[in-house]
């Protein structure tokens, strides 16, 4: 064994694969199940796609289920993405479904890279690629750790055809528009309405509904879009999670052209 050899392995494969992802069709925020979600249906249609991870891990607030409890729920409309990605779950009662956490990240991770995606994970997005008529263009990006420790880093960028803002309840790209930009989102105020109190029976449909383009060329899916649009958190029920992802990859399609 030749350390050497195991490192230049390392850097030359990681190298390459970020300087052939640095024009991309889709470039997706937030790894967790709404983005994973998103990237599979996006690559599975023939379309370039990269997702950011600022975290070391994947899967979003899915890994701990309820409470610690690593299961979770679906219900009976999302059950058909858990067949797709291959997810065991058993009815807990008519329209119920529950599945083991980390065998749902894990699957939805899995599919996922296999349909041709690339996950880069510790990587935060720090400004967004703006052009003419306020059109989100791409991401300014760089390593986590340098944010994490205040370092002054300046950044590299990424440009693709559209944006998902798939990291959760902070919807950090679309802080990012609005404080740089202004109050330019399809909105009530123009801004991000803010994240209300749990109402799962409101906020599963809804969720699903407000997954749109929030301005040209950025789409917001997930619990990004309850905290854009203002609706109710839904707790460790994820089947309006991967409907939003399936939903911001079709609605991505249909203009992009399938």
């Amino acid at each position: 064994m030749d350390e050497i050899t195991i490192s230049r392995a390392i850097t030359q494969s990681y190298f390459s694969e970020l300087l052939d992802y640095l024009e991309v069709d889709i470039a997706v925020v937030g790894a967790g199940p709404s983005g994973l979600a998103a990237a599979f249906y996006l690559a599975g249609s023939g379309k370039k796609v990269i997702v950011f991870e600022r975290r070391l891990s994947v899967g979003g607030g899915m890994w701990g289920g309820g409470m610690m409890f690593n299961r979770i729920i679906v219900q009976s409309e999302a059950r058909p993405i858990l067949d797709e990605f291959s997810i065991r779950y058993h009815e807990f009662r008519s329209g119920y479904y529950v599945a083991d956490s980390i065998e749902s990240v894990a699957c939805l991770c899995d599919k996922t890279v296999k349909k041709g995606a690339r996950i880069f994970n510790l990587i935060s997005v720090e400004d967004v690629m703006i052009r003419e008529n306020n059109r989100i263009t791409g991401l300014v990006i760089n390593w986590s750790p340098v944010d994490m420790a205040g370092l002054h880093v300046d950044p590299l960028t990424i440009r693709s055809k559209f944006v998902i803002d798939a990291t959760g309840h902070q919807a950090e790209v679309c802080h990012i528009v609005v404080r740089k930009i202004g109050q330019i989102l399809n909105t009530k105020t123009g801004g991000i309405e803010g994240e209300k109190p749990m109402w799962a029976e409101i906020a599963e449909s809804e969720t699903v509904n407000c997954t749109r383009e929030v301005c040209p060329g950025l789409v917001v899916a997930g619990m990004a879009a309850n905290a854009v649009y203002g609706l109710p958190r839904m707790g460790p029920i994820f089947g309006g999670m991967l409907l939003s992802g399936k939903r911001a990859a079709n609605l991505i399609l249909d203009k992009l052209g399938r």
